[in-house]
């Protein structure tokens, strides 16, 4: 199987929480990609996905008491 390298302009940070927060200040999207926490562009978002490239998406969940879980959801 041949590795291909991709390019992804992005800001990395060293929690899902921070990447999380970045976002929703500035805008962006926190993924997990390549064991790394960053925020990128939604249409960064849409090239890996159309490139078959393997990521997670993060989201934060508001439980009913009040409590933040982070979630992943898996692309490709």
């Amino acid at each position: 199987m041949a590795t291909r390298t991709i390019e992804v302009r992005g800001i990395e940070f060293k929690t899902g929480w921070e990447a999380l927060q970045w976002c929703e200040a500035d805008g962006g999207r926190a993924v997990r990609l390549a064991g790394r926490n960053m925020v990128i562009a939604e249409s960064e978002v849409e090239r890996l996905e159309a490139a078959g490239v393997e990521f997670a998406i993060l989201g934060d969940i508001v439980m009913p008491d009040g409590q933040h879980r982070m979630v992943t959801i898996p692309i490709n």
